[in-house]
């Protein structure tokens, strides 16, 4: 034997989504340090950056309802510490505080050694793979996002007489909503008596858009307002990718698999269209990712990935075994500390009728209710698991799940930072992650303090 790499023996732990904005090297509870000793050991530990690396002041805050998520870049050095070495960063957060931002945040990444993947001065840039090198092979991630709150997010390609924008690898994807025939008369009634279909033969004269951006008019199909409604015997939801954006993405996981001896592929998808989208009271009864997220979790390893880690949700979803490779559909928050900003944009403020002398603490106790309402009111977003895929002869052997506790109930000055999560609280965790992965054919098993896939 030459390499290590020939034993093809790795471990790599995947997370969710973090969004540090404090300190984590001060602190020594045993459950800390326990968790953070399992993410070090790994060759290479995964999470999605829900944030962006700049300093305050730095970029133009964008329109959006979203957080504003800053991390400063002195923080690089505790993910780091914790064991973080490769982030994703295409998601929701990407341009927040504009191009400017985007380009500040890929250069704190590049000056603290940390590989990131997603994002970039153009569609290439932001779709190719991201290599780490380690002493038992290297590592490949490419990262995409499905939730773009603006189409401006996109990174875009260059041409000989044009360079490329700088923005997010895109993952684009059409939803239908299939409906009964009194429904689908009644929007077409709509449409005409509203002006609509007028509206979409002037768009066809004036020649600005495509077909697609159009939609279509027919008996059975009919675009009102932006959405696609399709003729059926009941109520349904489908949804399927931008086929443009998914070559794209597989010509680059074809390319990592030529260039590495594993593969990550990341995607940041948390619009949520799926089945359970229809019935769910709450969001934290939606269950599971819409069809297009399955389709091309399957693609990608189709075309190579070894790990696909899907985030965006903040909640546990399943777990899938294909080919014998994982498909994480969510595995929740790892790091959440997006109330502990220093300073808000004033847009926020402006939602809420909050005047230019309100806090970040007045705009986030409005926009929470004080804490009775979205994810400081439910135990769900504060409750995840770190995954840890073991390989062996480059295949992956087994995958532990170790749950994961980030304090629901503390004070915002606390909360967020993960620990282990022992006792009756962890066997719950596990017991929900083994429950939505029943679905999907996965039996996860429970042991003490953790819970483990077989592979076979």
């Amino acid at each position: 034997m030459l390499y290590n790499s020939e034993l093809g023996q790795a471990a790599l732990a995947i997370c969710g989504d973090i969004m540090p904005s404090r300190r984590l090297a001060v602190f020594n509870e045993p459950r800390f340090l326990a968790l953070r000793e399992i993410l070090r050991n790994a060759d290479g530990c995964f999470a999605n950056l829900e944030s962006m690396v700049i300093r305050y002041g730095e970029g133009t805050p964008a329109i959006r309802t979203g957080t504003h998520m800053v991390t400063e870049p002195e923080l690089l050095e505790d993910l780091q510490w914790f064991g973080f070495n490769l982030l994703s960063c295409a998601n929701s957060h990407s341009l927040n505080f504009g191009e400017e931002g985007l380009r500040l945040q890929n250069k704190y990444l590049d000056a603290a050694g940390i590989v990131h993947a997603g994002t970039g001065e153009n569609l290439r840039q932001a779709s190719s793979p991201a290599y780490l090198d380690t002493a038992n092979g290297r590592i490949a991630l490419i990262a995409a996002s499905a939730h773009l709150p603006s189409e401006q997010n996109r990174a875009a390609n260059q041409r000989v007489d044009f360079r490329g924008k700088p923005g997010v690898n895109a993952l684009g994807y059409e939803v239908t909503f299939v409906v009964d025939k009194e429904s689908f008369q009644a929007l077409q009634r709509l449409g005409g008596s509203l002006g609509f279909d007028d509206q979409r033969q002037r768009m066809i004269d004036h020649g600005f858009h495509t077909d697609g951006q159009i939609g279509a008019a027919t008996r059975t199909e009919y675009k009102y307002r932006g959405d696609r409604y399709l003729l059926g015997e009941t109520f349904d939801i489908r949804t399927a990718c931008d086929e443009n954006d998914v070559e794209e993405n597989l010509r680059q996981i074809r390319e990592a698999r030529r260039q590495a001896d594993c593969v990550i592929v990341s995607l940041h998808s948390q619009d949520l269209i799926g089945r359970s989208w229809l019935t769910a009271k709450k969001r934290t009864e939606v269950t599971e990712q819409p069809d297009f997220v399955h389709d091309f979790a399957h693609r990608a390893i189709d075309a190579g990935a070894d790990v696909f880690a899907c985030h965006g949700p903040h909640l546990l979803m399943g777990i899938e075994i294909y080919r014998g490779k994982p498909i994480f559909y969510s595995l929740g928050n790892l790091m959440m500390q997006n109330e502990t900003l220093n300073h808000v944009p004033a847009y926020p403020f402006d939602r809420f009728g909050l005047d230019n002398r309100a806090t970040p603490s007045d705009f986030f106790d409005h926009r929470t209710g004080n804490g009775t309402k979205g994810h400081p009111a439910s135990p769900e977003f504060w409750q995840s698991v770190a995954a840890l895929c073991r390989f062996d002869k480059g295949k992956l052997q087994r995958i532990e799940l170790y749950p994961v506790d980030m304090g629901f109930g503390q004070p915002r000055s606390q909360r967020g930072r993960p620990m282990l999560a022992d006792g009756e609280l962890g066997q719950s965790i596990l017991a929900r992650v083994a429950k939505v992965s029943a679905p999907l054919g996965t039996v996860v098993k429970l042991q003490e303090g953790c819970a483990v896939i077989s592979v076979e």
